[in-house]
């Protein structure tokens, strides 16, 4: 197997842990959804509270599984790891929530079921999040 075939094969095989690991987000992101609504939150910080955690979900297991060699060690490191996460993953973040927000506003069924809004935003996002997990977040530190 030649270099370039090799950097492909992991690219998909992390591609795929990725996709893996944002549909179990999906699932944390529209289960505390529909938890905040039966809070009293509305159709907008209900899914700021879902998105948070879902990404911290999503930050948690991408560092367990997808990109184990590179995971920050220590509870400060993996603090700023986090943080660097959601900083980094904003860009996602952002075509996440436009994605979900134009949906629920323009479209009677989304609205009424506001899942389908969160599983758009969520395939909006997925590449954007993955480059920036990839080369921002999780990229190879040198060993000392």
């Amino acid at each position: 197997m030649n270099l370039a075939a090799f950097v492909a094969r992991i690219w998909r095989i992390q591609f795929a842990r990725f996709a893996v690991i944002g549909t179990a987000a999906f699932v944390v992101d529209s289960m505390v959804l529909y938890g905040a609504f039966a809070l009293g939150f509305g159709l907008y910080s209900g899914r700021a509270l879902s998105y948070l955690a879902a990404a911290t979900f999503t930050w948690y297991g991408n560092r367990r599984i997808t990109f184990t060699t590179t995971r920050a060690l220590g509870v400060r490191a993996a603090t700023r790891e986090w943080a660097k996460f959601l900083a980094a993953n904003l860009a996602g973040g952002a075509v996440n929530y436009a994605t979900y927000a134009a949906l629920v506003n323009m479209s009677p069924l989304v609205r009424a079921y506001p899942v389908l809004g969160v599983a758009a935003g969520s395939i909006a996002g997925l590449g954007v999040n993955f480059v920036l997990s990839k080369f921002v977040v999780f990229r190879a530190r040198p060993v000392d």
